[in-house]
């Protein structure tokens, strides 16, 4: 993979790439936020892991939305973008001046609070239009800084977009933060690790195509499927967060 990983490594890579693909297309969001944590283990620098699961995301998306477009609800997408695209773009020049200590500190804390949230079964909510903005501005800005801001902005979209049209929709407005979060490493000459990307491709799209086939299933059964993950998540980001203060 172009990594300069031993074998075991490059095994556990490729297993999370699965999961990665698995849970971005089964869910419709997550894919980073349920993987970086994860990858951290094997390479703690967020810059090596982000802009492969950009690409990934990009590719997918993309493969995913060319004969869904006319399921997007575009007009929402537009109102909401004004108050995610510029938070995002201050979270991709965080992303790139930040200690990359403090990203992964960050990154785990942030887990950590999904992990608790969904293991107690307990949701983001909003109710009015001011808490609205307030979650989309800060799920633009971590999705800027480390692409795990999407449960809150889907919170929001959750209230606000037909269930129909809700993955299609969330999977243009991920398109788009991911292409800005992309060009801002080429203008920054971050290296975005296109031969590692590719080489992973084929074990990304193994999870597309099992997320694809499971996505009904995950949606009938939401609340489960959450608590297991948030489980998980709550003892990868403990562990995690204890690895950077020992």
């Amino acid at each position: 993979m172009l990594l300069n990983f031993d074998l075991t490594q490059t095994l556990a890579v490729a297993l999370l790439f699965i999961w990665t693909g698995f849970v971005r297309t089964g869910l419709g969001f997550g894919g980073a936020a349920l993987g970086l944590p994860l990858l951290l283990f094997i390479e703690p620098q967020p810059l090596l892991w982000l802009p492969i699961i950009g690409s990934h995301l990009l590719f997918f998306s993309g493969l995913t939305l060319r004969t869904r477009l006319h399921n997007v609800d575009w007009r929402y997408l537009g109102r909401s973008s004004a108050y995610i695209v510029p938070a995002a773009i201050v979270g991709v020049f965080g992303l790139v001046n930040l200690p990359t200590a403090w990203l992964n500190i960050a990154i785990y804390s942030i887990t950590l609070f999904y992990g608790f949230i969904w293991l107690l079964n307990r949701a983001i909510e909003s109710h009015s239009k001011w808490v609205d903005r307030l979650l989309l501005i800060l799920g633009g800005y971590i999705a800027g800084t480390s692409l795990t801001g999407a449960p809150l902005m889907v919170a929001v979209y959750m209230r606000n977009v037909d269930k129909t049209k809700l993955r299609d929709t969330l999977f243009v407005l991920w398109f788009v933060l991911v292409s800005i979060k992309m060009a801002t490493f080429i203008a920054l000459s971050v290296d975005l690790h296109l031969l590692a990307a590719l080489s992973l491709l084929p074990t990304a799209a193994i999870g597309h195509y099992m997320g694809l086939r499971a996505h009904e299933a995950i949606t009938r059964n939401d609340l489960l499927f959450k608590r297991w993950i948030g489980g998980g998540l709550v003892v990868v980001s403990t562990f995690g967060l204890l690895g950077h203060h020992s």
